[in-house]
């Protein structure tokens, strides 16, 4: 049997072009696709990428999974190729103030180079010194200076021993002491010996020792003076002996960078510093002590070699950096510190870079979504773009240590292109609460959720998807295969002309596809293998989905596949339980009698209708009074519920089985509960399309293939979702046999025609419909129940 509005095969099906799949299977040139469509998205791409502007930085709008961030840094790689390789960036010591290091640019490659070349200076110091202060020349000078102190000493000395001897007393010197001591009968005498002395030759001998020692103290009243002559001239000698012995080090590194002002002038300023630092630590005789001379490394290395922040290979282009972690110190760096003694301790060695560091003279991409959850993250970015330098001043309370003295590292200028992934909903909350987003980021890049389905698209679709299979190992894709994931991602987008832009999704594909190839020891993947994958996904996915039928066929849920009602429709809904989406019947009611409480529905009443599907039934009010009540008042009490639906219900695809069941009710026609009806309305009956028609019609045809098809059976959706339509193969074949049918409505009054399998009846000139058509029993109905209400208010 034939249904009016019935859909043939050709029309519930997609038929992409095998000739072209085929051809792009063998040509190499499509494994250079990108983009799978997308023109919108790849021509901004190309004008923020092109323009270097200020404030041209770009937001890449899109939902998650439509393969945005592969797309674009895939992009951005190939259109950077040709773009000149960023500087290098160093931190050097500041000698003069440490807490403020130096940025010290370089060309690419030079900063590796520097530290390399900084690094043999320590090796050839470490040779040079203290050995250079073993020097027989160095030597004799040293011990001149010694020797003169010395004389000088035993001068000043001898002239006092000299009086102490006339006056019979001996002069001792013992560890850097002097003291004297009594000579009797030629020898100095003991303390026993002294105390046998009278009082008076004692005391004659107290007097002469003080004296002796009042003169020792009058000759030695210039010894530090001595001292610090002698040690001043040690250190001048220590000073000239070190800038000979680095002398010729620096030297030929300043010829080697004779070029670079920058170096130039810090090898100037380290000059003076290295010999203090010689003098200091290598001005002596510990050379054979490993652990010491590890200690004189550390030292040298932690002054003098250069901090690398960003280092580039030459020729290597622009750097593509994404930071998938924005916090603060992840993008624009930190100060690290360490432990010594108990004491926080930290140096322009301990300086660590951030990804606009890294993405200088480059692309940063972030997720927007991440980046404006992290404190402070937003507000210093946008400061960044708009001043062009990066300075390192870390928010205090982020960074725990509000009283502890850091490094204030001199600021390094930023030409950076930032790139922004996020939603919809993001982009326009930015652009209406920040008023600066739109001065930094002028350039929308927008994708698309679907792409328009032609030979170019399906050429960069089948090259990604070859891509993807050499990448899983496998040596090739069959021509069946292919075809089967063009239908796969047609059916995701729930049009037969346009390609679903979630990639991801065929790629998940492709990795459950891989297992069964693996388990049948292929290398080649086949369609057997994908619609394995599928199988088993439903599997996994379809407990619920299997409760629900099971339901349904054990009697535990009322769904009538036969046979007539009168104010029942099975209407089609669709559920989504985590990844798993699925179609099922669902019963609608309605019963209607004299009052004037109007079109009452129950899931609103009950808190279980949300707002769309509440708007929906409320417009049936609208459709009954343009339709039917032009000339009286529109009056009545009529319930509508979906009946043993116990969740909350949204979406308004179920209107125009609510109206069949309303109008129904009211005119108590029977309808058939061999179709099922999906479809919104609008106030004047035009019926509207809906979204996941294909589950829907599914999960009708399981139940009724499962209670057996009569030929009789089938599904009512919009017309406009017509072109929705990619159906499951089981659907097909039996659309094909006869045995299901799929009817397409423009109309509340098709929808009603078909139902009823009655007359609808078309409004005369008169303004009247045909006696006996389902519009005029429907008028007649709503007459009497308004002459009804209105008798009784009058009595």
């Amino acid at each position: 049997m034939h249904l009016k509005y019935a859909l043939s095969l050709k029309e519930i099906t997609a038929k992409p072009s095998r000739r072209l799949i085929n051809h792009a299977l063998k040509d190499d040139k499509a494994l250079q696709a990108t983009f799978i469509g997308q023109a919108r998205a790849r021509e901004a791409l190309d004008f923020g990428l092109g323009l270097n502007a200020k404030g041209y930085n770009l937001y890449v709008m899109g939902e998650q999974a439509t393969g945005r961030f592969t797309l674009v840094h895939e992009y951005i790689a190939k259109y950077v190729q040709k773009v000149l390789t960023p500087d290098d960036w160093c931190y050097i010591n500041n000698f003069e103030d440490e807490r403020e290091p130096f940025a010290l640019r370089l060309p690419p490659g030079e900063s590796k180079r520097l530290v390399k070349e900084m690094g043999k200076l320590v090796d050839e110091l470490l040779d040079t010194f203290p050995a250079a202060f073993d020097n027989p020349g160095y030597q004799r000078k040293k011990v001149a200076i010694t020797r003169e102190f010395d004389q000088r000493y035993d001068h000043a000395i001898d002239s006092v021993e000299q009086l102490a001897q006339a006056q019979n007393v001996a002069l001792y010197e013992e560890n850097g002491n002097i003291s004297f001591s009594p000579i009797v009968d030629g020898k100095p005498i003991t303390d026993a010996d002294f105390a046998k002395l009278s009082d008076e030759e004692r005391q004659r001998y107290y007097q002469l020792i003080d004296e002796l020692e009042n003169r020792l103290g009058e000759a030695l009243i210039e010894l530090p003076k001595w001292k610090r002559a002698s040690s001043e001239q040690l250190r001048h000698l220590k000073k000239d002996t070190a800038e000979q012995g680095i002398k010729p080090l620096l030297k030929e590194l300043e010829h080697l960078y004779a070029s670079d002002l920058g170096i130039l002038k810090f090898l100037r300023q380290l000059k003076p510093h290295l010999v203090e630092t010689i003098v200091e630590i290598l001005a002596d005789d510990k050379k054979d002590d490993k652990h010491d001379e590890y200690d004189r490394r550390s030292v040298l290395e932690e002054q003098y070699l250069p901090n690398i922040l960003v280092s580039h290979e030459l020729n290597s282009g622009a750097p593509v950096i994404y930071e998938a972690n924005p916090t603060h110190q992840n993008l624009f760096g930190r100060v690290e510190y360490t432990n010594v003694s108990g004491s926080v301790f930290t140096n322009y060695r301990m300086i660590r870079p951030g990804a606009l560091h890294r993405a200088n003279g480059g692309y940063l991409l972030l997720d927007v979504d991440k980046l404006i959850l992290q404190p402070y993250a937003w507000e210093t970015l946008k400061l960044v773009l708009k001043s062009g330098y990066l300075k390192m001043d870390l928010p205090q309370p982020d960074v725990g240590m509000v009283n502890s003295i850091t490094l204030n590292p001199q600021h390094i200028p930023i030409n950076v292109k930032v790139v922004l992934l996020g939603s919809r909903e993001l982009y326009y909350n930015l652009q209406d609460f920040d008023d600066e987003f739109y001065e930094m980021f002028r350039v929308l890049v927008d994708f698309d959720h679907e792409i328009q389905l032609d030979k170019k698209t399906l050429y960069d679709f089948v090259g990604r998807v070859r891509h993807q299979v050499s990448q899983l190992g496998l040596s090739s894709i069959s021509p069946k295969a292919m075809y089967r994931l063009v239908e796969y991602s047609l059916r995701m987008a729930e049009h037969q002309q346009r390609l679903s832009a979630r990639f991801s999704d065929v790629i998940e594909l492709l990795n459950e596809s891989l297992y069964f190839c693996r388990q049948g020891h292929a290398l080649d993947l086949d369609v057997t293998h994908i619609e394995a994958a599928l199988s088993a996904k439903t599997r996994r996915t379809g407990r619920v989905s299997e409760a629900v039928l099971d339901d349904i066929k054990q009697g535990q849920i009322l769904i009538a596949t036969e046979g007539v009602d009168v104010g029942k429709v099975n209407g089609l809904t669709v559920l989504e339980v985590g990844d798993s989406l699925f179609g099922t019947p669902a019963r609608i009611t309605s019963t209607v009698y004299a009052g004037a409480n109007g079109v009452v529905d129950i899931e609103r009443e009950v808190e279980l209708g949300q707002p769309i599907h509440s708007k929906g039934v409320m417009l049936l009010t609208g459709y009954l009074g343009h339709k039917y009540a032009q000339l009286f008042p529109l009056t009545l009490s009529a319930n509508i519920a979906i009946e043993q639906s116990y969740g909350h219900i949204d979406g308004d695809s179920a209107s125009l089985a609510e109206l069949v069941a309303l109008i129904s009710a009211l005119t108590n026609i029977p309808t058939r509960q061999d179709l099922a009806i999906t479809g919104s309305i609008n106030q004047y009956g035009q019926v509207q399309s809906v979204g996941g028609v294909n589950e829907k019609i599914e999960g009708f045809f399981k139940l009724c293939q499962h209670r057996g098809l009569s030929g009789n059976q089938g599904a009512i959706i919009p017309k406009s979702n017509q072109i929705s339509l990619m159906l499951d193969k089981e659907v097909v074949a039996a659309v094909k046999l006869g045995k299901f049918h799929i009817c397409v409505v423009e109309t509340v009054d098709q929808a009603l025609e078909l139902l009823m399998n009655k007359e609808v009846g078309v409004m005369n000139t008169k303004g009247r419909y045909p006696k006996g058509t389902i519009n005029y029993m429907a008028v007649s109905s709503l007459l009497n129940i308004a002459n009804v209400v209105n008798g009784a208010d009058d009595e």
